[in-house]
C-alpha cells in the first residue's frame, strides 16, 4: 500500500526522521496539566496519544510578536476517520480553555524530556495561565451533535478538579468559579449567536453544517465573534469527518480555503489543517481494508479493524460512504469528472520537466470572472505540468482583469526554456475596451512570433489559418467533438494510471471542480454552474494539452520527422 496522505505540520519530520515540533508551545504545559487535572472515563489520568500530543503542540504554538506571546494559529480543522477520538480531544481542549492554562503567561519553564515523542526540548517553554472569564462554546447544528461532546465532561473532571475550580456540571451549561466561567452547548439560530464574546469555540461535525440548516451563517457569526475578541485571542477549532462534496458544507469550504492557501491563491495565514487520509490507490477489498485502516487510524488503536472491515464490505453501505468515514477520503460528487484521490494517484513529482524538453502547450483565456490557464505536456511521456493559472484574488476589486503582460511573459519564457512544437489557445468570450476579444491580439502575436517554430497549427488551412487560435466557441462542432473525446481519453488515462502530472495544487483544484457534461459525442467537462466560483480552466488545459500531444503524434510532420525526413516545419492541410 502507498503511504497515507498527510496534511499539516503534525506529520513533518526532520533529517533524523523524528517529528518536528514548534519552537514554542503552551502544549507542553497543557499536556502536563491535563494529566493532573483530567481523567479518562475509566478513571485513569488523562493522557494524549503521541499523535494527539503533536497536534496539541501545534494548535497551541505561540510566537513572540513585539515582545508579546501570540498564538500562531487562529483557526483549526481536525479531520479524521470516524471513531478516532475527535470528540474526546475536543472536550479536553474545551476543559483546558475552561479552567486550564490556555493563555500564554509571563513565566517560562524547561521541558527536559517528553517520552511519548522522544524529543529533548533545548529551550525554555512558556507557562500558561487560565482565562478569568472563559466562555467556551460547543457549537453544532443539532443538539445530538453537541451532546457527543457535552456528555463527556462529567466523567472527564475528577472530584478534586471539580472542587478546586468550583465546577457546577449541567447538561447544556457548565459553570466554574461562581459563574465567572462557562462551557455551553450552542445550537440556536445565527442571530442569537451574533455579538457573543466566546473565548474558544469547537465547531462540531462541520461536514453536517450546510446552507439548509443555517450552518454557513453560524460559521460566519462564530468567526466574526472570535475576530472581535480582546487582542484577537479567541480561537475556533473544527472537528470533522471527510465531507460529501455534493452538500457544500462548512467542512468543504474550509478544505477548499486551505487548498487555495497551499496553492498560493490566498494570502490568508493562521489556519491549521490536520488530516490523515488513505492514499489514492487504496482499495475497498478484503485483503487491503485492514492495512489501510490500521495506517490511517494513527494512534487510535482502540478502533476495531475487523469490525470496520465488515462494515466496509457490507453491500448495504455505499463505497463512497466507506471511503469518507473509514478511509477519511473526500470522494467525488455524482457528477464529478474525477475525484481528488483519483487525480492524486497520478502525481509524479520525480518526472521533472527540464530545459530543452520537447513540449506542447494549451491555453484557455478569460477576461476577469473565469480563470486563465496555461498547461504543458511533454512529448516523450505525456507528463502534464502547470505553467500558469491566473484567477481573481480574493479581495481584488471588481475592475480586476487577468494581467495580460504576466501571461505573455509566461508564454515567452516557456518558448525560451523548452522546445515548444505546438501551442493552441482558446480565447474565451470577454472583450477589451476596443470591442475585440480580450485574448485575440495576444494569440495573434504568439502566432506571428512563434508560428514558424510550431510543428502543427491550430487552424492549418483556408482563409482562417492560424498557428495558435483554437476557438471552442467558434461554432465548429469538430472542435467540441475532439475535446469531448479527449476528455474521455484523459479520464481513462487517469483511471488506468497511464497519465502523470506534477502535483500542482491549483491545477488539482480545477480538476476536482470539473463536472461531467454529456453531449452527443460522449462526456465532456464543464463548470458546476454558469455563475459558480469554482473554476475549471486548468482542467480544460490539461485535457487540451493531452489532446494536442496525441494530435501531434499522429500528424504527418511528426511522422515525417521521426522517419528522418528532415527538420522542416510543415503546416497541416
Amino acid at each position: 500500500m502507498d503511504s497515507p496522505i498527510t496534511l499539516g505540520p503534525t506529520w513533518r519530520r526532520g533529517e533524523d526522521n523524528r517529528f518536528i515540533v514548534p519552537r514554542f508551545s503552551l502544549g507542553w504545559h497543557i499536556a502536563d496539566w491535563a494529566r493532573l487535572k483530567l481523567q479518562h472515563e475509566n478513571g485513569d489520568p488523562w493522557h494524549f496519544t503521541a499523535e494527539q500530543l503533536r497536534f496539541t503542540l501545534w494548535w497551541y504554538a505561540v510566537e513572540l510578536v513585539e515582545c508579546e506571546w501570540r498564538f500562531v494559529y487562529r483557526d483549526g480543522i481536525l479531520q479524521r476517520l470516524k471513531g478516532w477520538g475527535k470528540d474526546p480531544v475536543g472536550a479536553a481542549y474545551s476543559a483546558v480553555e475552561f479552567v486550564g492554562p490556555c493563555r500564554p503567561g509571563e513565566d517560562m519553564h524547561k521541558v527536559e524530556l517528553i517520552e511519548q515523542l522522544g524529543l529533548e526540548i533545548p529551550v525554555m517553554q512558556p507557562l500558561g495561565v487560565s482565562h478569568p472569564s472563559a466562555w467556551v462554546q460547543i457549537a453544532a447544528v443539532s443538539k445530538d451533535q453537541t451532546r457527543n461532546t457535552m456528555t463527556l465532561f462529567p466523567a472527564m473532571f475528577p472530584k478534586a478538579t471539580i472542587a478546586e475550580y468550583g465546577i457546577d456540571l449541567g447538561k447544556e451549561i457548565i459553570y466554574a468559579d461562581h459563574g465567572a466561567r462557562r462551557i455551553e452547548a450552542v445550537t440556536s439560530s445565527p442571530r442569537a449567536l451574533e455579538g457573543g464574546r466566546a473565548t474558544f469555540v469547537i465547531r462540531n461535525e462541520t461536514h453536517h453544517w450546510i446552507e439548509a440548516n443555517e450552518g454557513h451563517e453560524m460559521d460566519r457569526v462564530i468567526s466574526r465573534n472570535a475576530t472581535k475578541s480582546k487582542g484577537g485571542s479567541a480561537r475556533v477549532l473544527s472537528i470533522t469527518n471527510a465531507y460529501d462534496p455534493a452538500e457544500d458544507s462548512v467542512a468543504q469550504r474550509a478544505r477548499e480555503a486551505y487548498d487555495e492557501i497551499a496553492s498560493g491563491q490566498s494570502e490568508a495565514t493562521g489556519i491549521l489543517y490536520d488530516s490523515l487520509e488513505a492514499p489514492a490507490s487504496a482499495k475497498l477489498t478484503l485483503d487491503e481494508i485492514p492495512e489501510v485502516v490500521t495506517a490511517i487510524r494513527g494512534d487510535s488503536v482502540w478502533l476495531d479493524v475487523e469490525r470496520i472491515k465488515q462494515e466496509v464490505l457490507d453491500p448495504r453501505n455505499p463505497p463512497s460512504q466507506s471511503r469518507r468515514f473509514w478511509y477519511n477520503q473526500i470522494t467525488a460528487t455524482e457528477d464529478a469528472w474525477l475525484a481528488g484521490y483519483e487525480w492524486d494517484a497520478c502525481e509524479r513529482r520525480d518526472l521533472e520537466v527540464v530545459d530543452g524538453d520537447e513540449v506542447v502547450m494549451f491555453f484557455d483565456g478569460s477576461k476577469s470572472d473565469d480563470a486563465t490557464a496555461l498547461v504543458g505536456c511533454r512529448m516523450s511521456d505525456g507528463h502534464l505540468f502547470k505553467l500558469g493559472i491566473w484567477e481573481r484574488p480574493a479581495h481584488a476589486p471588481k475592475t480586476w482583469l487577468v494581467p495580460r503582460d504576466d501571461v505573455d511573459a509566461t508564454v515567452r519564457a516557456a518558448f525560451d526554456r523548452f522546445k515548444v512544437i505546438a501551442l493552441w489557445g482558446d480565447p474565451g468570450t470577454g472583450e477589451d475596451e476596443s470591442g475585440e476579444r480580450y485574448w485575440d491580439a495576444s494569440l495573434d502575436e504568439w502566432g506571428a512570433d512563434f508560428g514558424k517554430r510550431l510543428l502543427v497549427w491550430a487552424v492549418p488551412g483556408g482563409d482562417a489559418r492560424h498557428p495558435v487560435l483554437w476557438d471552442m466557441r467558434g461554432g465548429d462542432s469538430r472542435r467540441v467533438e475532439a475535446f469531448t473525446l479527449a476528455a474521455m481519453r484523459t479520464y481513462t488515462d487517469v483511471m488506468e494510471r497511464t497519465l502523470t502530472h506534477d502535483g500542482d495544487k491549483r491545477l488539482r483544484r480545477h480538476v476536482v471542480n470539473a463536472r461531467r457534461r454529456p453531449n452527443r459525442w460522449g462526456v465532456s467537462i464543464g463548470k458546476e454552474g454558469r455563475e459558480s466560483r469554482k473554476k475549471i480552466d486548468g482542467a480544460v488545459c490539461a485535457v487540451g494539452a493531452r489532446m494536442l500531444r496525441r494530435y501531434v503524434l499522429g500528424s504527418k510532420p511528426w511522422q515525417t520527422r521521426r522517419r528522418g525526413g528532415g527538420g522542416r516545419v510543415i503546416v497541416l492541410d
